[in-house]
């Protein structure tokens, strides 16, 4: 593992597998992720599922330059400059059904969460939930990396109602999907000696029954950055076994998002608060580097370069052969940072990548 501080910034499901790998760094081996930045989400997309339906509209997926969501609009911008929009209610047929058995919509332990809803337009809703997260704003606010508000009630019953819209909805699936015998561990509340218990038991070929083969995988590449052998592989597609296990190593079953998780990381009735334990809510911009919700991400990982509190950041850029698919990257250049301001929506999870290609 690397000795160099990192910063990541993921969606929920990122965010909880890296609070696993580092909570349990003893099956793990641990990371150097020393903060993390969790984003808003409602669900992601399925590559083939897009690519098919782009397709019925006369779009390859070549011709896509980059993914965004936008005023209730999934939108996607082409190469020759044109442009396809369609409501968030209608990319149903491209969504990745394992998102529909999570119920984080704020990335509930992050020590920052970050997203649009809730904010006016050109600001981030930033959600401080440790007291590191507490630190790291402070100090941007102080040192003017940052401007920051506390949000406004209409904001924040806004973001509570998106929130619980995505508990109840998928609390109902994931329900469903327990009753006809597909297991969703995530789900059965258990306590860290139950836990330990449990997961010791495992291996990859548990974790292919539990999760992969009932279509709860997320790909976030957990699995294959923790593996000491390097026997797990991620295809863009989903996890395989490229050789045996070694006898007593239990790395992936600790770090997956989607078995099981133990009290002690999500306490019981955690979505009964839709926006999970927080110190605080602000209403937040970044006026010196441009981004979709206000480049307040950027921002904060700017900060925490110029700073040294860490060595290296996530940031995503783009794919050189294919625009539309995100490619993630670690760095310690401010210019990278600002260079990659912005969100990008991706079919294929970035997760742990960055973090793999430099173990």
């Amino acid at each position: 593992m690397s000795n160099k501080k990192t910063a990541m910034v993921g969606t929920p499901c990122q965010i909880l597998a890296a609070t696993k790998i580092n909570r349990y760094e003893e099956k793990t081996g641990g990371s150097p992720i020393d903060v993390k930045i969790g984003l808003f989400c409602m669900e992601n997309f399925s590559y083939q599922y897009l690519k098919r339906y782009l397709k019925s509209r006369d779009i390859e997926l070549f011709e896509v330059k980059e993914f965004r969501i936008e005023k209730g609009q999934f939108v996607a911008y082409l190469i020759d400059g044109n442009v396809f929009r369609i409501p968030i209610a209608e990319t149903e047929p491209f969504t990745r059904k394992n998102c529909h058995i999570c119920t984080d919509y704020t990335s509930d332990v992050s020590d920052i969460s970050v997203g649009s809803v809730g904010s006016p337009k050109y600001h981030s809703t930033v959600i401080v939930r440790s007291q590191k997260g507490k630190q790291i704003i402070d100090a941007c606010i102080a040192e003017g990396y940052i401007e920051a508000e506390a949000i406004s009630r209409k904001g924040q019953d806004l973001l509570e109602k998106i929130a619980n819209q995505k508990i109840s909805k998928n609390t109902r699936i994931y329900k469903k999907r327990e009753a006809i015998g597909r297991p969703v561990l995530s789900k059965r509340q258990i306590s860290e000696e139950e836990f330990y218990d449990e997961c010791g038991k495992c291996q990859f070929d548990n974790l292919q029954n539990d999760v992969i083969s009932v279509g709860s995988c997320v790909l976030c590449g957990a699995c294959e950055y923790v593996c000491p052998i390097d026997a797990v592989q991620i295809n863009n597609r989903k996890p395989v076994s490229v050789k045996e296990c070694e006898e007593d190593c239990h790395a992936c079953y600790f770090a997956c998002p989607r078995t099981f998780i133990s009290d002690a990381i999500y306490p019981e009735g955690i979505d009964e608060q839709p926006l999970g334990e927080y110190l605080e809510i602000y209403s937040v911009k970044a006026d010196s580097i441009m981004g979709q919700d206000g480049g307040v991400v950027s921002a904060i990982l700017v900060y925490l370069l110029e700073n040294n509190i860490v060595d290296e950041v996530s940031v995503v850029g783009e794919d050189k052969d294919a625009p539309w698919r995100p490619e993630s990257y670690l760095t310690s250049k401010i210019q990278d940072v600002i260079k990659a301001a912005g969100t990008k929506y991706s079919t294929t999870t970035i997760g742990f990548k960055a973090l793999t290609n430099k173990k």
